[in-house]
């Protein structure tokens, strides 16, 4: 039996667009979040931030303030090294994954338009191959088509 979905919830929405979606709600046994809507345990910034509060301004033992708040003791120094070198926002997860494509160099990028120029519109995968052949280097055609998404762009 499939279990009902919860209906979408706006705020949820867009905690997760951002990153900002605390992925454990459900550790963060702080009382302060089972009063009222104002403090949310789905806010991860939130949460970080009221965890550094709590033993910056009131005086709360590190350990037991990240065991109450939902995290480790490392992530809370992570946490406090973010927040001093950048405020608020450095309390925003940074996007998780790859950072743009590692194998599409811009070697082969560069490649890839030479051989477009040369030969006119060939389809991804051809253009797959033409990298395994000539550069020795097994591109997904996806990643092929991003890349040359990408240098479509205008910077």
């Amino acid at each position: 039996m499939k279990k009902a979905r919860k209906p979408d919830d706006p705020k949820r929405r867009a905690l997760r667009e951002h990153g900002a979606l605390n992925r454990h709600p459900e550790k963060v046994s702080e009382p302060l979040f089972d009063q009222g809507e104002f403090f949310d345990r789905r806010d991860l910034v939130q949460v970080k931030y009221e965890m550094l509060r709590r033993v910056e301004a009131e005086g709360k033992p590190v350990t037991e303030a990240a065991r109450d708040f939902g995290f480790s003791r490392p992530s809370f120094y992570q946490a406090q090294a973010a927040f001093s070198a950048k405020g608020l926002p450095g309390l925003v997860p940074k996007k998780r994954g790859p950072r743009g494509g590692h194998k599409a160099t811009e070697e082969v990028v560069l490649f890839l338009a030479g051989v477009l120029q040369k030969e006119g519109p060939l389809s991804s995968q051809v253009l797959a191959r033409r990298v395994q052949e000539r550069l020795g280097l097994k591109l997904h055609r996806r990643t092929i088509e991003r890349a040359l998404a990408r240098k479509k762009k205008p910077s």
